[in-house]
């Protein structure tokens, strides 16, 4: 099973974007769905997470400004992320932690004007 994320890009401050995530495959007892970012030089943070019981977590400098949700169906997790700042820039990766620890490859968002 692989994960594919999708939905980078470039936006200008104050813009929107939604990240996909979608698995490959069937993946069996999933604790959690999660995404991270990277920022240019620094570590990969925790962005926002959502367990199987549907409960959501954000880091602080996301919350009210991005809502993690998902399709069970469709094994798929999505970021919905509005008000981009400039320090929102970064490699988004999504994560599922299930029968295994499932990473898709990074997709680039860019907040620039």
């Amino acid at each position: 099973v692989q994960l594919q994320a999708s939905g980078g890009g470039l936006v200008q401050p104050g813009g929107s974007l939604r990240l996909s995530c979608a698995a490959s495959g069937s993946i069996l007892r999933i604790n959690y769905m999660a995404w991270y970012r990277q920022a240019p030089g620094k570590q990969r943070e925790l962005v926002a997470i959502i367990l199987r019981s549907g409960s959501t977590n954000y880091a602080d400098s996301v919350k009210g400004r991005f809502t993690i949700s998902r399709d069970n169906a469709k094994n798929t997790v999505y970021l919905q992320m509005s008000t981009l700042k400039p320090e929102d820039t970064g490699v988004y990766y999504c994560n599922i932690f299930g029968d295994t620890n499932y990473w898709g490859q990074g997709t680039e968002v860019t907040v620039s004007s």
